[in-house]
């Protein structure tokens, strides 16, 4: 039987609270298996702790899988918990419902528009805002951009549909809801604030100039390491709850949340799911950034192409789990210090986590999207670490492995796609090339900061790299730089 409501499930799977006495307050773009097992999961926990009408509504922007999943179940997902200390599972009762905005925005933008709305939150990935990071405005190549632009009445991106949500709010003489970006990008509230404001300069700049002035753009840090469901995962939900559930996740134990505390219209009780409310989110977020994500980057090009499917197997293999070690302890010396926070400490904790034998994260996955990751997940880096003369190894070690990605060689794999929105115009540089031709033809993209740009140091040791790993198997290389 799909599961559809908690009677079905053992009391001790279900919420502490009882979702249909609590009302939407947020609705969130982007309704994948990051949301369910990080925002929604900790909204479940504020909840149970002091309720509210603080459930959510969530959106798929573009496939309507996720809706299908959880419409017919009316919300409610497992959502399965593994570490060491062994599994946990509970219900999840926060989602009110799903919907998909996909050719037709108009729920979705009477969602955002309702006056119980005062929070839209946002997990849609770096590529889908279409930011112009260098402005810190829109850019308007973008194809949502574009699109939404031409046509600012009936918005299919991320831009477009906020804009036109707070138009309509303003419009109706309703306070405008908070907007709060979840993603993996530096200052996320920042950079959201100003591409919208900008896409609301271009066309209608009194509109624009209200957002500015009324609407609250809180940054945040998101951590929760969650893979894409399995048939395993929706095996062992059934198994846990007695009922199918096409929408279950599994992810590990461990979460956080720092949040900047800048909510005009409230918000729930996050702190008592644990959630870290600070002023100062940019240094954690750059911590998360450069350890975590850019770690994550290096382990999955290079990881990938050695014959590990999986991050647990890259930390296996001794030769690569030690330039795991070497690229967190890198990065950590990048960073300013975080009063309370011991970077060596939380690089073994990641180390730890990246040994989980109970997830199942795919290199393959991780490595997608690369030229919108890179930059503040790697590149950000070297700036720092050359002004604090740390040695950039690791750094150079990562762009080479991410180069060998883009230039599709199969002579250590067999064929791959390359996932990438500007997947074209990287293939361009870097298919059937020289290690030196594709080094300079990338180092001068336009999402390669300028000063990194200038650094003959840094590519000239990614030529080295590079060089070998285009015609030695990947193993090779990683069992050298591990003795280097």
């Amino acid at each position: 039987m799909r599961l559809s409501s908690l009677s079905q499930v053992p009391e001790a799977l279900r919420p502490g609270y009882d979702p249909q006495a609590h009302g939407v307050g947020i609705v969130h773009l982007g309704l994948g298996a990051f949301h369910k097992a990080h925002q929604a999961a900790l909204t479940d926990l504020a909840l149970a702790a002091e309720g509210g009408d603080w459930r959510i509504l969530g959106v798929s922007l573009r496939s309507p899988k996720a809706s299908d999943e959880l419409h017919p179940q009316n919300g409610l997902y497992t959502l399965i918990a593994k570490g060491a200390e062994g599994t946990k599972a509970r219900v999840i009762g926060a989602i009110a419902d799903a919907i998909c905005s996909a050719g037709n925005p108009e729920p979705a933008l009477g969602a955002m528009s309702a006056p119980g709305t005062k929070i839209v939150s946002l997990t849609v990935t770096e590529k889908a805002y279409g930011l112009d990071r260098a402005t810190q405005g829109c850019d308007p190549s973008h194809p949502a951009v574009a699109a939404d632009l031409a046509s600012p009445a009936a918005p299919q991106g991320v831009l477009g549909l906020l804009t036109e949500a707070l138009r309509r709010r303003r419009d109706a003489g309703l306070t405008p809801f908070t907007v709060l970006c979840c993603d993996n990008l530096p200052d996320n509230g920042v950079l959201l604030r100003g591409a919208v404001v900008d896409f609301a300069r271009r066309i209608d700049p009194a509109l624009s100039e209200w957002i500015a002035a009324e609407v609250a753009f809180p940054s945040t840090m998101v951590d929760r390491i969650t893979p894409a469901a399995t048939p395993a995962t929706l095996a062992e939900a059934a198994e846990l709850t007695g009922c199918e559930d096409q929408a279950a996740i599994a992810t590990e134990t461990f979460v956080q949340w720092v949040i900047e505390d800048n909510f005009p219209q409230g918000r729930p009780a996050w702190e008592k799911a644990g959630a870290i409310f600070t002023g100062n989110v940019t240094a954690f977020e750059m911590m998360k950034l450069r350890m975590l994500n850019g770690t994550h980057s290096m382990l999955a090009y290079a990881g990938f192409h050695a014959g590990c499917p999986y991050v647990r197997d890259v930390m296996a293999a001794r030769p690569l789990a030690k330039l795991v070690r070497r690229h967190l302890g890198a990065a950590a010396a990048t960073l300013p210090v975080i009063p309370g926070i011991d970077t060596a400490a939380y690089a073994e904790a990641l180390a730890i986590r990246f040994e989980n034998p109970e997830i199942a994260h795919q290199t393959f996955q991780i490595a997608m999207d690369g030229s919108e990751k890179m930059p503040q997940r790697v590149f950000s880096a070297v700036a720092d670490a050359r002004a604090r003369g740390v040695d950039c190894r690791a750094f150079t070690f990562a762009t080479a492995a991410w180069l060998r990605h883009l230039s599709g060689a199969t002579h250590d794999c067999a064929p791959y796609a390359l996932r990438d929105p500007r997947a074209a115009e990287l293939q361009a540089m870097a298919k059937g090339r020289e290690a030196d031709e594709i080094v300079g033809a990338l180092r001068h993209a336009a999402f390669v900061p300028p000063a990194l740009a200038a650094d003959e140091g840094f590519w000239a040791e990614v030529a080295g790299l590079l060089a070998e790993m285009l015609f030695e198997p990947m193993r090779d290389v990683i069992a050298r730089e591990a003795a280097f």
